[in-house]
């Protein structure tokens, strides 16, 4: 068995990202995912590759389009203010079909809000969240090992469908620590990248591009894209259930609260409450017909985010109206506890 290291989920997933095989790193410093680019700042020029300070979030994100056009594995990292900076790009990412790694360690907002740990950059995350018609892969590690895990992941999600894959997590995961087992997890089979530009000589013209200007083209485009993205919601479908097969209140999170439901629901199960709990690990795709499957048996679906209700509207649009779908959600830095899911279940329970 290999060794563990004790580490902080931000190092965790800095380290598998080298382990992952990133070229170049590009970032700058936001609290709370600072020792992202601290990490990176030693590690990458050991392993003899690139790290740049780069002088704001919306240099980073075109560093990483610069550097994604060549084929190379590039990625950044900031927390949600940061992230907000760098919609455009990504925009422009997904227009060329750029393949590369984006995490946000989210922290309280609107605006600045503060640096407490959040879940509010859902809708962001899983709606594009720059102009045109676009999605990333979103992957919510809960623990330390996932934030390893889910990085190497990422990267060959992003090579494989040529697309942003984002993985985001709040302050509290990025900044706890935990035992990891730093391993180079299996690769998937990754097609060529034939289409990157490397400079060769007598070699056919590469174009790289988002701009479609003749009539019909960027149509054209944008329907090559859904039907990726259809195969993505397809086949790359994430998520972990207990206990929901017979369960009166299934318990929906992602993240770090997840954690938390597992023990509300482990200890209403103690006291005789029929609940169980469902945890989408990637929000884009979202598990849809899981959760929808879920809702043939329970009575009611109860959603707990660290937001004033986001994911929550994807449950619902599962759920079709099948049960009710309640929520409790905590904002600005709140952290829903143990035992106030618990009493949640046991108020829906009793319905």
């Amino acid at each position: 068995m290999s060794p563990r290291t004790l580490m902080t989920g931000n190092e965790a997933l800095a380290e598998a990202a080298i382990i992952a095989g990133v070229d170049a790193y590009f970032g700058y410093p936001i609290t709370p995912q600072n020792e992202i680019p601290a990490y990176m700042s030693k590690r990458m020029p050991e392993e003899g590759r690139i790290f740049v300070q780069s002088e704001s979030e919306l240099a980073a994100i075109n560093m990483v389009f610069g550097a994604a056009a060549t084929g190379k594995r590039a990625m950044t990292s900031s927390s949600s203010p940061g992230v907000s900076l760098m919609q455009e790009g990504l925009s422009y990412l997904a227009g060329a079909e750029l393949p590369n790694v984006v995490v946000n360690i989210m922290r309280g907002g609107p605006g600045l809000g503060n640096i407490a740990p959040t879940q509010s950059d859902y809708f962001q995350a899983t709606r594009g969240g720059g102009h045109g018609d676009y999605y990333t892969i979103v992957l919510a590690p809960s623990t330390a090992q996932e934030m390893v895990d889910y990085t190497q992941l990422a990267f060959d999600l992003a090579d494989e469908y040529r697309m942003t894959a984002m993985i985001i997590a709040d302050g509290v995961l990025g900044q706890m620590m935990e035992p990891v087992v730093l391993e180079k997890r299996p690769k998937r089979k990754l097609p060529a990248k034939d289409w990157a530009l490397t400079g060769m000589k007598n070699q056919k013209q590469k174009v790289i591009k988002s701009l479609y200007l003749p009539e019909g083209t960027l149509e054209e485009h944008n329907c090559k894209l859904q039907k990726k993205y259809k195969k993505i919601k397809d086949k790359e479908v994430l998520y972990e259930q207990d206990m929901v097969d017979d369960a009166d209140v299934v318990v929906v999170s992602y993240g770090i609260v997840a954690r938390s439901v597992r023990s509300a629901v482990r200890k209403a199960r103690e006291e005789g409450i029929n609940a169980g709990w469902l945890r989408p690990i990637t929000l884009w795709p979202f598990p849809s017909k899981q959760i929808s499957k879920a809702a043939e048996k329970t009575k009611t679906i109860l959603t707990i985010e660290m937001s004033c209700g986001q994911m929550v509207e994807d449950v619902k649009l599962a759920v079709n109206g099948k049960v009710p779908v309640e929520f409790f959600g905590r904002c600005g830095g709140g952290v829903p506890s143990v035992d106030e899911i618990l009493e949640k279940i046991k108020h829906y329970a009793k319905k």
